[in-house]
């Protein structure tokens, strides 16, 4: 009698010590590192970043997660440095967290993309996936494509084909002036192939590129850009490189258009305001507007969910709820975080957006082929930037077929894949 009161005793003890451990288990979360500035000059685009990725991961949470559990963002600053992102890419396999994401700068990414590489190839049981959202370089996907880099953005010669395509047939001279590294010179080597193939009509008048994060005044550059008689000036400048050239050129009076691919981008419409109406073009993943404009109440609805929580910038990368949403169907068909296998699921997976659009992560260069829109900066519109009364609205739209090129990666696969 007592030997089994005793075993009875045992045993629910035993019970009572595994409940914590399970409800433990149920709660864990799948961590995601997001590398990114959170310090010096592009810090604001850091905390930008990491607001919109964190909006659009909570709509992925709401909806299940993956394998019953919520993805979580561990932070790490990189000041925009490849030394440091390459210590912080360490500390997150410390920690053993599987999937690593970093967005901006294509410098930044292309040692992160050697850097895990060579981990994988040092740890084939602690492997790491690492999800790019905003490097745009193109050479990213191609001669430096690798197996475990996924690129959820649109690459350059993307952007600058939907730029080109979009160019007023009446503007015949221009002004190239971009960032001189990775990513600002693939910008200078597209425009230059693309409007000659494109628009042979058209001048380049005008050629710079300006040291990233490094010049204070940019009154000098605007100078030659009227001595040069140009009808517009494009860029790919970004944050304060592109601010400050905005303001230097509202405050000289420089009568151009403006074609640009980082217009949008937080800082920029306070830098340049109602002088930038009508005259300010940006290329875009996605702007605030569309779905206004495409009468889609679920995804105007969401972008208001946005502007309540986080009233100070807009919300433009659609890619990144597309991003965790193809994360969230790659892990949850084949049950597992092992990148080697979440990797194989993605391949030539296809989704549609949020705003009815389809995309598609390709096999051969793991590229997302994405639409991309045109913007003018105007008004009246229902979505005001950072309360200038002015937003944007859609001048062009390009399918994803249409900016589908080959590619001439030529990647590696691990054993297996």
């Amino acid at each position: 009698m007592w030997s089994w009161v005793r075993r009875a005793a045992c045993a629910m003890l035993l019970v009572g010590l595994l409940l914590p451990v399970r409800a433990a288990i149920a709660q864990e979360t799948i961590k995601i590192a997001f590398i990114g500035p959170f310090s010096g000059a592009f810090a604001p685009q850091g905390d930008a970043f990491l607001k919109q990725l964190q909006y659009a991961l909570e709509a992925v949470n709401a909806k299940g997660g993956a394998l019953g559990k919520k993805f979580e963002f561990v932070t790490f600053d990189d000041k925009l440095q490849p030394a440091e992102a390459l210590i912080a890419l360490k500390s997150a396999a410390d920690q053993n967290i599987q999937l690593v994401m970093q967005c901006i700068g294509s410098n930044v990414a292309a040692a992160m993309i050697d850097g895990v590489a060579k981990h994988n190839a040092r740890n084939p049981n602690n492997r790491i996936l690492y999800m790019n959202c905003a490097a745009l370089a193109t050479e990213l996907t191609e001669d430096k494509c690798d197996f475990w880099h996924f690129r959820f953005a649109g690459n350059v010669t993307m952007r600058v084909e939907t730029l080109v395509r979009a160019l007023p047939k009446n503007i015949t001279s221009v002004y190239l002036i971009n960032q001189d590294y990775l990513y600002g010179q693939s910008v200078q080597g597209d425009l230059k192939r693309l409007l000659g193939k494109n628009r042979p009509d058209v001048r380049i008048v005008g050629d710079d590129l300006v040291p990233l994060g490094k010049v204070k005044d940019f009154s000098p550059y605007v100078a030659k850009m009227k001595s040069s008689g140009a009808q517009a000036v494009i860029t790919s400048n970004w944050g304060v490189d592109f601010n400050q050239l905005l303001k230097s050129g509202m405050e000289t009076g420089l009568d151009v258009g403006y074609f640009t691919l980082s217009a949008h981008l937080n800082g920029a419409p306070t830098a340049m305001g109602e002088g930038g109406a009508n005259r300010v073009h940006a290329v875009a993943d996605s702007h605030m507007n569309i779905p206004t404009e495409q009468g889609m109440k679920e995804a105007e609805a969401w972008m208001q969910g946005f502007r309540d929580k986080t009233p100070e910038f807009d919300y433009i990368w659609i890619n990144f709820r597309t991003m965790f949403e193809l994360m969230q169907a790659a892990i949850n068909k084949v049950g597992s975080t092992d990148p080697l296998k979440v990797a194989l699921a993605l391949e030539d997976m296809k989704i549609t957006d949020a705003f009815g659009q389809p995309n598609v992560m390709r096999k051969e260069d793991h590229q997302l082929l994405v639409p991309f829109y045109q913007g003018v900066f105007t008004k009246p519109v229902k979505f005001d930037s950072e309360k200038t009364g002015y937003g944007w609205k859609t001048e062009t739209t390009v399918s994803a077929a249409d900016l589908t090129q080959p590619t001439g990666c030529k990647m590696k696969r691990p054993s297996g894949a």
